[in-house]
């Protein structure tokens, strides 16, 4: 279940509840009894690693076509490197 964030609009105070989606949301709050707004959080959901899908978990043949595009990615980047050194010269 998520937690939810409501401020007091009367005495300014920040409160946590967990509820269902289904809940109906806080109108009032459980210290004065003032008006309550639902705040806007940040979420700690992160994404981490290399990529998605595709980069993650391609099927053998995926990931050995992007290993073949890596090699010839880097082998144009080092024949240009060669060209710039043989006009320098």
């Amino acid at each position: 279940m998520p937690i939810y964030e409501y401020k007091c609009l009367d005495c300014g105070k920040e409160h946590e509840v967990l509820q269902k989606f289904s809940d109906e949301p806080l109108k009032t709050c459980p210290d004065c009894g003032g008006s309550v707004t639902k705040l806007i959080s940040n979420t700690s959901f992160v994404l981490k690693g290399s990529g998605w899908y595709v980069t993650d978990y391609a099927s053998p043949e995926r990931k050995k076509a992007m290993e073949a595009e890596k090699k010839e990615s880097s082998e144009k980047k080092e024949s240009k490197s060669e060209k710039k050194t043989e006009a320098a010269a």
